[in-house]
């Protein structure tokens, strides 16, 4: 059975249109999703703050996160994101962030717990970065986690905190005062590479440190291909609209822990983005495609998921479906 179209978030790429058959779609969502849960706020700056949560739930799909700075909305995050940053704070000031999670349907949470965070002095007309972190390392912790440890620059240069980068992009922060973090959500019998930066009150970053590269060991029953499985593509003309779709299925790639979303490619590009904001499926799923009423037209589909550690998995078989036969 195909799912309605309000069981899933979806971010459309290009003019195609991601649609679900079957119905149930009058049915009003009147269920607010679960507030948010695991709040953290950490000063990066005099004039910045990272804030990080945890997944919220919902009856339907959670299809963002909006942060509140007091009781005044600073920022909408996309469903897939836990964490942003929050520019343009003022010095030596006292914040309270938290954060709602909404549904396609308009509802919001509940606030998450309030975090309270004090931006540190700034140092007048401060232009120079701090040194790079040194003497970075890092192990596995598990087959789905690392720990990674560096050394503070050599002389007092006012950090106030540490990202941390995992293949170039951002992913955490911890305080200035803290020379050890930990890294969750990794692939079992992956590589990875992380570089550590420290950032001042006046928001100076330093340049990246050298990285270090961690690999985690295979879980039992770990599965090295990481994309879908028994992936189908097949096509149907609707009676209702005169309309052909391409109808989609596959299973999960077996990995270690949920899958949140898919992408679905059509003749090399990215058409849609398949996001789940509660719990996705873990068995068949199954999609249809509008492909518009033109017989004869051909299109070449694969898709990928996104991993458990945020990173993209490799595609599918890439399959071939023509929308019906053109007429002479």
């Amino acid at each position: 059975m195909r799912r309605t179209p309000t069981q899933v978030a979806l971010v459309t790429a290009t003019a195609l249109t991601l649609v679900a058959c079957g119905g149930g779609g009058d049915d009003k969502d009147s269920q607010a999703p679960s507030a948010p849960t695991g709040l953290s706020v950490q000063a990066g700056s005099a004039l910045s703050a990272h804030v990080m949560w945890e997944a919220a739930k919902d009856n339907v799909a959670v299809s963002g996160y909006v942060v509140y700075q007091g009781n005044d909305k600073v920022k909408d995050v996309a469903p897939e994101k836990l964490m942003i940053d929050i520019t343009g704070l003022k010095p030596s000031t006292a914040y309270s962030f938290s954060v709602r999670a909404k549904d396609a349907a308009g509802n919001l949470s509940p606030h998450s717990q309030k975090k309270p965070v004090t931006t540190p002095a700034v140092v007048a007309e401060d232009k120079k970065a701090p040194a790079k972190p040194t003497k970075l390392r890092g192990k596995h912790d598990g087959s789905k986690g690392a720990e990674l440890t560096w050394s503070a620059p050599d002389k007092d240069q006012g950090v106030t905190s540490y990202d941390i980068l995992q293949g170039g992009s951002k992913i955490h922060s911890v305080s200035g005062g803290e020379t050890t973090a930990k890294v969750t959500g990794l692939r079992p019998g992956t590589a990875y590479s992380f570089t550590v930066q420290a950032r001042d009150a006046a928001d100076n970053t330093s340049p990246a440190s050298d990285p270090v590269k961690i690999s985690t060991p295979d879980g039992p029953g770990d599965d090295p291909d990481t994309a879908p499985v028994s992936f189908k593509a097949e096509r149907h003309k609707s009676d209702k609209d005169g309309a052909y779709y391409l109808d989609l299925s596959w299973l999960p790639p077996k990995v270690d822990g949920e899958v949140p979303s898919y992408e679905i490619h059509l003749n090399g590009k990215l058409t849609t983005t398949l996001v789940w904001g509660n719990k996705a499926p873990v068995g068949k799923t199954t999609e249809s495609v509008f492909a518009g009423k033109k017989p004869g037209v051909s299109y070449k589909v694969k898709i990928r998921a996104k991993l458990p550690d945020g990173e993209w998995g490799s595609f599918s078989p890439e399959l071939t479906v023509v929308t019906g036969e053109a007429k002479s």
